[in-house]
């Protein structure tokens, strides 16, 4: 996935007039974890539940390069927008999870396997989900689709 790609689409999901700030700001971020395979998405908006932000973005990733590549590219896209990450916690070799403080919006990204340990998503089962549009998933078949299938002789 190219450097102008990620930026195109978050620039269209943080610009749409039809979201405001900062549920558009939670939305590219799970476009961004998605994109990058991230599974079992979620955001919840706890506007009504916490104090401490109004969305939280949950995503897993199968193993830690996975992770930290997510953490990576969300971290770089945010300020690159111009938003302050007030905090990075998680980002070292062995970690199973990286949380990710914007102030409104605050993303944590778990290997798969120690997302059920900490369980964040029954802490807050009476925050309210936020729809996530399928397209911002990866699909394979749309990976598939960029790459021509006419006959070329290399041997």
């Amino acid at each position: 996935m190219s450097v102008e790609f990620v930026e195109k689409n978050v620039n269209e999901i943080m610009d749409d007039k039809s979201l405001d700030f900062p549920r558009n700001m939670a939305l590219a971020s799970a476009w961004v974890l998605g994109n990058l395979k991230g599974v079992n998405l979620k955001i919840l908006d706890v506007t009504k539940t916490s104090s401490l932000s109004d969305y939280y973005v949950l995503a897993s990733a199968t193993n830690i390069n996975q992770a930290s590549s997510m953490a990576d590219t969300l971290t770089k896209e945010l300020i690159r927008r111009g938003h302050k990450v007030f905090s990075k916690e998680g980002f070292y070799a062995d970690s199973d999870w990286f949380l990710i403080d914007m102030g409104d919006v605050i993303v944590h990204i778990f290997m798969d396997y120690s997302r059920s340990v900490y369980d964040l998503d029954n802490l807050w089962d009476e925050a309210q989900g936020v729809e996530i549009p399928t397209s911002y998933y990866f699909e394979e078949g749309d990976a598939l689709s960029t790459v021509t299938t006419e006959s070329k002789d290399y041997f």
